[in-house]
């Protein structure tokens, strides 16, 4: 099982700022607010996320790990993207490690100024087998909107 970064204080704050944002209509570097009910609670969750569309499809990539959203988005199998008023639905699915490097390799390239401290010394320029090694630690999904 991949494991879990815990946000600093800073970040909470920087999240939390990011989402209130995005539920306003401005996106930071195509940041949106995403929206999972809770797998105990069944309240909804809320952070904020890069989905990142690559090829035909949209994923989703945790750089924290194992996260809470994560968590939720598997026993959800779905949540809502929100940028402003435009709220779109979604269905998940958690894709293999095995089938994540050259995701991984997309989301390093587009974001990787910003989640490097996630991803340790992997970056777009690491080799395949490296990506490989550092999929099992950032669950990939790939999101359909409904």
């Amino acid at each position: 099982m991949a494991r879990h970064l815990n946000p600093s204080r800073f970040a909470v704050r920087l999240n939390g700022a990011i989402g209130w944002l995005a539920r306003r209509g401005i996106s930071l570097a195509g940041a949106a607010d995403l929206a999972v009910r809770g797998r105990k609670s069944g309240e909804w969750r809320r952070v904020p996320v890069n989905p990142m569309t690559y090829g035909n499809g949209r994923y989703l990539v945790s750089a924290r790990g194992n996260s809470e959203w994560v968590r939720n988005l598997r026993a959800a199998g779905g949540g809502e993207l929100r940028v402003g008023r435009r709220i779109r639905p979604f269905t998940a699915v958690e894709l293999a490690p095995a089938e994540t490097p050259e995701l991984l390799r997309a989301y390093l390239a587009r974001w990787g100024w910003e989640v490097k401290a996630y991803f340790g010394e992997v970056t777009a320029a690491s080799t395949d087998e490296e990506l490989r090694a550092a999929a099992p630690q950032h669950p990939v999904f790939h999101i359909t909107e409904a």
